[in-house]
């Protein structure tokens, strides 16, 4: 049987900066709080409750805001959200070498399956609300040897489990970035990834 590869959702196999934009101003609209949708598009990863206090959101209205965003989310994002370019090859061509695909993700685990059932793409098993080391539970959880991210958080979250460290730079780092984390390859996209697969797994 094949190996087990792990891959984050947000800016590594989806885009879906478009809905986060207009999910984060509709929240910022609703609540009075000055929410910054296009900054955190440009920043997506760290857990949402994260990002809100970053906007100086008072601490004691986050968990209904975090609620609130979760509701909104497949209206506002899921119709616009497209996948990046290689992402179902990639997924493919794990799959077509007898392995699984894992997707985890820091994104609320109903919202990222919507995602998933949306753009068809071939995922074994998802597992949400993970981030950066984190991520490492699920990814030994499910013998995962390699993870595939766009953040310095993916990267943490793969040397955290044993797993190879796979950048793409899909996302908000820089090719100097991750390797600096500790990425062991990093691709300008997915596009890349089924040869790399084929030639060192």
């Amino acid at each position: 049987m094949g190996i087990t590869v792990g891959f984050d959702l947000d800016m590594t196999l989806i885009d879906p900066r478009p809905g986060m934009v207009a999910a984060m101003n509709a929240l910022g609209v609703e609540s009075g709080l000055s929410l910054d949708g296009e900054h955190f598009a440009a920043n997506l990863g760290p857990p949402l409750d994260d990002i809100l206090r970053g906007f100086e959101a008072p601490e004691e209205r986050i968990p209904g805001l975090v609620d609130r965003f979760r509701a909104l989310y497949p209206d506002l994002v899921v119709p616009s959200t497209v996948a990046l370019p290689g992402a179902a090859e990639a997924l493919k061509a794990v799959r077509a070498a007898g392995g699984r695909t894992l997707v985890v993700t820091g994104k609320y685990g109903p919202n990222a399956r919507l995602h998933v059932e949306a753009l068809g793409l071939e995922v074994d098993e998802l597992v949400g609300e993970l981030w950066s080391t984190q991520k490492a539970v699920a990814l030994k959880e499910h013998d995962a040897r390699a993870y595939v991210g766009d953040h310095l958080g993916d990267v943490r979250g793969a040397r955290a489990a044993g797993a190879l460290a796979v950048g793409v730079t899909t996302g908000p780092c820089t090719r100097e970035e991750l390797l600096a984390e500790g990425a062991d390859v990093v691709f300008g996209s997915l596009t890349q990834f089924p040869e790399w697969f084929a030639r060192a797994l």
